[in-house]
């Protein structure tokens, strides 16, 4: 009998010890993090914004935290091949994402079979940057702001086209619900990218589209374009003088939403490391040097954290998902 409460005794101290080392991994990992290289997943191909963007800030992270930031770009499926690769990853820190807001938001709506659901599979980490686009029309068309335009459009049923660079991107659900709300039956036509779409609408196949300022700016400049007026709630810092939409009577909350670049990890990393990643990206854009690449690409810095950033995405995730239903848009 006593030796069978001893036997028991030591086996209950024996797994309490086993409690106590495993309850203590998480912070000791995450005081010595990181100790090897950091894998930066850009879910899209080389050369674009959101690639651009990693390469800086991973410099910045990687000089701060005394380990390398490798920029692994994963593209295909609308951000969605390398956003899946991220939420099925260890959740120790080593493996992160930085995207768009239509792989880490909107895609769950937009897509019938996502592999990963963004709320439950990643922890939603540091908002860079928001994404404002500029509302342009080719110089054909005989309006100059916002109001003159929703009265064109809505006076010419049918005769409008506008183009988006894929289903279900802003450019489409903006445009879709102007032709909703001003009956005005426009024809949405998709490309597959920006560049195709610019070109059309430069050579007038189409008469309108929602656009990022670094492409549009040249061609407004050179007289190609014509600027309407941009998404978001501010001006762009690139484009002074193009007044918001909201600014000339657009209080839709369509055109006052943006897209936006993001930091997010898989879910269940220790919130210590959480922090650690949140930190060193805000560090790393409150550089004066990161801030002007940001702002000269035509987006708009936030100052962000896992709260604010946690607290905008429920704010913001019905208004997209009204947005889609509203466009009819669904992709397999």
């Amino acid at each position: 009998m006593n030796r069978s409460i001893s036997s028991r005794r030591a086996w209950l101290q024996a797994a309490a010890c086993t409690v106590a080392l495993c309850g203590s991994f998480a912070p000791v990992h995450a005081q010595t993090y990181p100790t090897k290289p950091i894998k930066l997943v850009v879910p899209f191909p080389a050369g674009g914004a959101t690639d651009v963007l990693a390469r800086v800030i991973g410099e910045k992270m990687a000089a701060s935290m005394g380990q390398p930031v490798i920029v692994d770009n994963r593209a295909g499926a609308a951000g969605i091949i390398g956003t899946d690769a991220v939420a099925k990853s260890a959740p120790d820190g080593y493996t992160i994402v930085l995207s768009l807001s239509n792989s880490l938001l909107t895609n769950q709506f937009l897509y019938e079979k996502l592999p990963y659901d963004p709320q439950r599979d990643l922890t939603m980490v540091y908002q860079i940057a928001a994404a404002p686009l500029v509302l342009v029309v080719h110089p054909s068309m005989p309006v100059k702001t916002a109001p003159e335009l929703l009265k064109y459009v809505s006076a010419n049923k049918g005769k409008v086209a506008y183009g988006s660079y894929g289903i279900g991107a802003y450019p489409h659900l903006a445009g879709a619900h102007m032709s909703l709300t001003q009956q005005a039956d426009m024809n949405h036509v998709a490309y597959k990218g920006e560049a195709p779409m610019i070109t059309d609408l430069i050579s007038g196949q189409i008469q309108m589209a929602f656009a990022s300022a670094l492409v549009a700016k040249p061609h407004i400049e050179a007289g190609k374009l014509r600027a309407i007026g941009v998404s978001g709630e501010r001006r762009m810092s690139v484009l002074p003088n193009v007044p918001t939409l909201a600014e000339q009577g657009l209080k839709d909350e369509a055109y006052r939403v943006t897209g936006w670049l993001a930091i997010a990890l898989p879910a269940k990393t220790p919130q210590p490391i959480v922090q650690r990643i949140a930190d060193e990206v805000r560090k790393a854009t409150q550089q004066p040097d990161v801030q002007t690449r940001i702002a000269a690409m035509g987006f708009e810095v936030k100052d962000s954290s896992p709260e604010a950033f946690a607290a905008a995405y429920k704010q913001e995730r019905p208004v997209w998902e009204r947005l889609i239903k509203q466009s009819g848009a669904k992709l397999e």
